[in-house]
């Protein structure tokens, strides 16, 4: 089985690609503002530290280990009596094939903000969610256009193979993201509305924290990971020989929290600034942040064009590692050619997302619904609510109980030292539970 390799900052800046995600740049804010500001921060890095990054450690060692896809990673590394058994913990590929068919209709509707922005900005929020809830429910046509534009994209990227592809695609796309971000704080720092979205985001009130506040740090640190989808694991298994993984994930990690914590206080700065309501969600990008665009004046539309641009970038990264995972696997199951494995793949995450963005339109919505969600919210919530915590689950236990120990010590004993054995230690007792509180929690049964 011959698997591309990446350079060491390729796959760092893929994983942190991977990690840095349309959610984690608009709802991570947010949570932390209703949530206790610096206090919610502080509880989510240590979060992080404790639950997210020992997963993503586990994550890392079984694809760099195991050297496969997500399926053969597992049956590389189980013991032979249980191969068979733990190739079914492979279903993380499947995981992201799901949420990449509702994340791609999300992309395609920032693609048309990129030029709603150019050429008509909203001048009011009630004419921002005016135009945000025609294009949903009623403009078909155009969300189709966009959600094909963004299939065409990611599938000719991945296609293009882990070099000539998705390195060269994150080489130019994270360092343009950060830049963006970087020079939006820089102006943001001019306006009256920066000592308020400080204040909004880092203002710490711990009468906010209590079980339920760390319930949900604990989700969305492993979720903002971008844990459990197979990505980390199919990326980790074209590492070099010898690569430094501790050192790797660090960089991931911080990437990841520091660019949320950037485009928090850019996105809250412009809505403070303006008078805007800093609603949760799609409300804040597609609402909230449009109107208080438009009111700063001509430079409005410059830096509404940026955001949205930074902004598909992030989607794009994070779409590109969702589709991966399967695309390896049908290469090493089926010996499938690289381009028929990714336009096989992405029709397959194009058509479904083609069910789920009709599922939000008034014209099949109702034909679309079951029980109290659409097509739509219904991939949304299996995936983040049962199969994203089931894989955090299945990883700790897999690394946790039944991979050689010797094998882990050899990558990770010299680089992490004495803390081994506190996340070999949090691995085996402490993620589990973690996991299962999470999935109880997120399921509405806790």
């Amino acid at each position: 089985m011959y698997i591309e390799k990446f350079s060491r900052i390729g796959f760092i800046l893929a994983s942190a690609g991977s990690a840095v995600g349309l959610g984690n740049i608009w709802k991570f804010p947010y949570m932390a503002g209703e949530n206790g500001g610096g206090a919610f921060v502080l509880v989510y890095l240590f979060t992080v530290i404790v639950i997210g990054f020992s997963i993503m450690l586990a994550e890392m060692l079984i694809g760099y280990l195991g050297r496969g896809d997500t399926v053969s990673s597992f049956e590389n590394l189980a013991p032979a009596k249980s191969k068979k058994l733990w190739r079914f913990a492979g279903f993380q590929a499947i995981t992201a094939l799901l949420i990449m068919s509702f994340y791609s209709v999300v992309i395609g509707w920032i693609i048309n903000y990129i030029f709603i922005s150019m050429t008509a900005l909203p001048d009011s929020f009630e004419a921002a969610k005016n135009t945000f809830n025609t294009m949903v429910s009623t403009n078909i046509a155009t969300q189709l256009f966009y959600h094909t534009v963004a299939f065409v994209l990611i599938t000719y990227v991945v296609n293009r193979g882990i070099k000539g592809g998705i390195e060269k695609a994150n080489l130019v796309l994270m360092p343009a993201l950060m830049l963006i971000f970087l020079g939006m704080l820089f102006y943001a720092f001019t306006l009256d509305g920066f000592s308020q979205a400080y204040t909004f985001l880092f203002s710490a009130d711990w009468s906010k924290i209590n079980s339920h506040i760390i319930i949900i740090a604990i989700g969305h640190a492993f979720f903002t990971l971008s844990l459990g989808m197979g990505a980390i694991m199919t990326y980790s298994a074209s590492l070099p020989e010898k690569s430094n993984i501790l050192k790797s994930a660090v960089w991931v990690a911080f990437l990841d929290t520091a660019i949320a914590l950037v485009a928090g206080l850019v996105l809250f700065t412009f809505v403070f600034h303006n008078g805007a309501e800093p609603s949760q969600g799609p409300g804040l990008v597609f609402i909230s942040l449009p109107a208080a665009f438009h009111s700063i004046g001509d430079s409005g539309v410059f830096f509404a064009v940026l955001f949205f641009l930074a902004l598909a970038f992030a989607g794009f990264t994070s779409a590109v590692s969702l589709l991966e995972p399967m695309v390896q696997f049908a290469i090493d199951k089926f010996n499938w050619t690289r381009l028929k494995a990714s336009v096989m793949m992405g029709l397959s995450f194009y058509l479904i997302g083609i069910v789920a963005l009709l599922s939000n339109t008034a014209d099949f919505g109702e034909a679309l619904t079951f029980g109290s969600r659409n097509v739509f919210d219904t991939l949304d919530h299996v995936t983040t609510a049962i199969m994203l915590p089931l894989a955090g689950l299945v990883m700790a236990v897999f690394v946790g109980y039944v991979v050689d120990k010797s094998k882990m010590e050899a990558v990770l004993k010299k680089p992490l030292g004495f803390a081994f054995e506190l996340w070999y230690f949090s691995l085996r007792y402490i993620v589990p539970v973690a996991m299962v509180i999470v999935a109880l929690s997120l399921m509405g049964l806790f």
